[in-house]
C-alpha cells in the first residue's frame, strides 16, 4: 500500500478589482489545480491581508494591476511588488498586467515577480502553463524546507528533554514557523486565537475560510471551527459566514450539519459546528463505491435536499466535499455559504458572477441564470455519475470548456451493465430543468422503487439452480 504523504493543496490568492475577471480566472484555476484553495481579494482587502501576512497562508499570488508605460516607476503594480518584497516572507508572485510593455515586464521581474503575463494576451492555456510552472517552483522550495526541518526534527527527538530551545525549534523559528516545526507547517494552525476554542489541527480549507478541529471550552468536546481568511467588511452588509450561519439555523435536521456558534473576533468571522470525523463523500468515492452504496448516498442526499428546500433554500454548491458522513454513513450537508432563498431574496452574489465548482454546475448556473431546487438535482446527478463511473461527468482543459459541456454536450449514456440506472440519471441530468424531477421526494421515491427492483432481481437470481 502506498503510504506516501500527498502534497498539501496549493494556497493561491488572486488580487483584482474586477469581480467578473476575478471569477473568470478563478474558474480556470479550478480546472488547472482543482485541489487548490483560491482566495479572491480586492485592493483594500489585499492591503489588510499584508498587515497580518505570516508567510504561511499563501503559496502563489496572482496580482492583476496596472504597470504603466515603462516610464512610471511608481505604477500601482510596481508599488505593490515593492510592498511584497519588504515582507519577511513573500509568496511567489505572478503578474497579470493590465497595460505595460517590455520595460515594465523587466522591472516587475527585477522586483521579484516569477512571471509577467500581459492581460490582453492571456489565454486559458497560457494561464494554465504559467500557474503549473510557478507551483512546481513553490513545491520544490517547500520540499527543500521540509527536508531541512526533518533533519533538525530528528535532532530534536534526541534532545527532547533539554530545557533550552532545541536546534529544531531554532530552525523552525528562523523559517517563520511555530515551535512545533514540521507539524506547524503541515497543519498551518492560525495564530489568531478565537476565545473559547483551542485549535488542534487544520482539517480543511476553501477559498474564503480555513476549518480547524478545535476543542470548545464551553461544550467540553471537539468541534469544527471555520475561520474566515479576510477581515469582515462592515460596509458590505451580511458576511459570508454570517449568511451560512443564518442558512443552517433555518434547517434543523440530522441531514444537515449542526451549528453551535457564530461570532467575530479581531475582525475575523468564525463559525463552530459539529465535527464529523468520518470524512466527506469525496474521500469515500476515492476509496470505491459499489452500486448499492451509490443509490444509498443519492437517496440520503436527496432527502437532505428535501429538508433544505422545505426551509426555502437552494444549496447551489452541492459536490462531494460538501457532503459529510456520520459514523453510520448517514449524510450531513455542509457549506451553505452560497445558499440562496428559493424566492431569490437573499442577495449574496453579484449578478452575472459564477460561484461554485464548474464540475457540478447545472446548465442554468453555467449560464448565470436564476436557480431553483432543480439546479441542486442536476448537481446530484453529476455526483451519481461520478460514483457509478469513477470519474467526473465532463472534463476539459479549461473551466469554460467544462461549463460549455454542461450546457450543450450530449447526455451521458451509461455502460450496458449499468443501464438499470439510466432513467434515474437522465432525469437528474436533463439539460432543461423542466425535464428533471420536480421535488426531492420524487427522487427518493424513484430510488426506493429502483432498489426494490434490484433486490427482487437479486433474490430471483440467487434462487435459480446453478448450472451443473
Amino acid at each position: 500500500m502506498n503510504t506516501r504523504r500527498s502534497a498539501p493543496p496549493a494556497r493561491v490568492i488572486l488580487v483584482d478589482e474586477d469581480p467578473r475577471y476575478s471569477e473568470w480566472l478563478r474558474h480556470h484555476l479550478d480546472v488547472v489545480c482543482p485541489q487548490a484553495s483560491v482566495n479572491l481579494l480586492n485592493q483594500k482587502e489585499f492591503s489588510n491581508w499584508l498587515k497580518s501576512f505570516s508567510g504561511r497562508d499563501c503559496d502563489l499570488l496572482l496580482l492583476v494591476a496596472r504597470f504603466g508605460d515603462g516610464d512610471d516607476r511608481n505604477a500601482p503594480g510596481l508599488q505593490l511588488l515593492r510592498r511584497l518584497r519588504e515582507q519577511p516572507a513573500s509568496p511567489a508572485v505572478m503578474v497579470i498586467a493590465e497595460d505595460g510593455n517590455e520595460l515594465t515586464a523587466v522591472r516587475a521581474l527585477q522586483i521579484g515577480a516569477v512571471d509577467y503575463l500581459p492581460k490582453r494576451l492571456l489565454t486559458p492555456e497560457r494561464l494554465g502553463t504559467a500557474v503549473r510552472v510557478a507551483l512546481r517552483r513553490v513545491e520544490r522550495r517547500v520540499q527543500r524546507r521540509l527536508a531541512s526541518l526533518a533533519k533538525v526534527a530528528r535532532d530534536n527527538e534526541r534532545q527532547a528533554r533539554e530545557p533550552n530551545p532545541s536546534p529544531a525549534q531554532n530552525a523552525a523559528a528562523e523559517a517563520g514557523l511555530a515551535p512545533e516545526g514540521i507539524a506547524a507547517l503541515l497543519t498551518a494552525a492560525s495564530s489568531e486565537v478565537i476565545p473559547g476554542y483551542t485549535l488542534r489541527l487544520k482539517i480543511g480549507e476553501s477559498e474564503k475560510a480555513v476549518v480547524y478541529l478545535a476543542t470548545s471550552l464551553a461544550r467540553g468536546h471537539n468541534v469544527a471551527l471555520k475561520i474566515s481568511k479576510t477581515l469582515r467588511d462592515e460596509a458590505a452588509g451580511k458576511q459570508f459566514l454570517e449568511r451560512e450561519y443564518t442558512a443552517i439555523q433555518a434547517v434543523k435536521s440530522p441531514l444537515v450539519v449542526e451549528i453551535y456558534d457564530y461570532g467575530v473576533h479581531a475582525g475575523f468571522e468564525y463559525l463552530a459546528m459539529e465535527y464529523l470525523p468520518r470524512g466527506d463523500l469525496k474521500a469515500r468515492i476515492q476509496r470505491g463505491v459499489n452500486e448499492q452504496d451509490a443509490l444509498y448516498f443519492v437517496g440520503q442526499i436527496a432527502a437532505a435536499l428535501g429538508v433544505v428546500h422545505a426551509a426555502g433554500l437552494v444549496h447551489r454548491d452541492l459536490k462531494p466535499p460538501n457532503v459529510m458522513l456520520r459514523e453510520n454513513e448517514a449524510v450531513a450537508l455542509i457549506d451553505f455559504g452560497l445558499a440562496r432563498s428559493l424566492d431569490g431574496s437573499t442577495a449574496n452574489t453579484q449578478t452575472g458572477v459564477l460561484l461554485g465548482s464548474p464540475y457540478y454546475m447545472s446548465p442554468e448556473q453555467a449560464l448565470g441564470e436564476p436557480l431553483d431546487a432543480r439546479s441542486d438535482f442536476y448537481s446530484l446527478g453529476v455526483i451519481l455519475y461520478e460514483m457509478l463511473i469513477g470519474q467526473k461527468l465532463y472534463l476539459g482543459a479549461t473551466a469554460m470548456e467544462v461549463l460549455q459541456q454542461h450546457v450543450s454536450a450530449p447526455a451521458p449514456v451509461l455502460p450496458q451493465d449499468l443501464g438499470r440506472y439510466q432513467d434515474l440519471l437522465s432525469k437528474l441530468l436533463a439539460k432543461s430543468r423542466e425535464d428533471r424531477f420536480a421535488s426531492a421526494g420524487e427522487i427518493v421515491a424513484a430510488i426506493t422503487a429502483l432498489r426494490s427492483t434490484l433486490t427482487d432481481t437479486q433474490a430471483r437470481d440467487s434462487a435459480q439452480p446453478s448450472a451443473a
